[in-house]
């Protein structure tokens, strides 16, 4: 029997580990022979619309504007900074959970203010001394 790990991100929320799919691929850049031989890189993919994700956050998820999430609705998340597959592997999920998360609290609405009084006469006599500078700049006429 296969067991399913549930993974926590709010209290409310949890992730099964079958909706994350995780491969192992060759990572890139310095590394020496090692690299050229064994897959450390870990290579995420998370489809939004297919998970058991609330709404609310599925929508404010695709309305990002992130690199990590392509037109299709799926992040995609590619850790390679340790030379361990299983560091990877952590530092991969910590990514998409902390990515989720910061779209669990709702941002509030912006109220309208309008500018106070004295803001409002500080601007224009800052406006007023400006032209007046201005003024004493140009050529004296008789």
């Amino acid at each position: 029997m296969n067991k399913c790990t549930l993974y926590h991100i709010t209290s409310k929320i949890t992730i099964a580990d079958n909706e994350i799919k995780i491969n192992a691929i060759r990572a890139q850049g310095a590394g020496g022979q090692n690299v050229n031989k064994v897959s450390n890189a870990i290579h995420l993919r998370f489809s939004i619309k297919s998970s058991s994700l609330p709404g609310s956050f599925k929508e404010r998820l695709l309305q990002l504007n992130d690199q990590r999430i392509n037109s299709e609705g799926i992040i995609v998340i590619k850790a390679q900074r340790y030379r361990s597959k299983e560091k990877n592997r952590e530092e991969a999920l910590k990514r998409l959970f902390k990515l989720i998360e910061s779209v669990s609290s709702v941002p509030r609405k912006r109220r309208a203010t309008r500018p106070t009084m004295s803001s409002n006469r500080k601007r224009l006599d800052s406006k007023t001394r400006h032209g007046q500078i201005k003024i004493m700049r140009q050529k004296v006429s008789d």
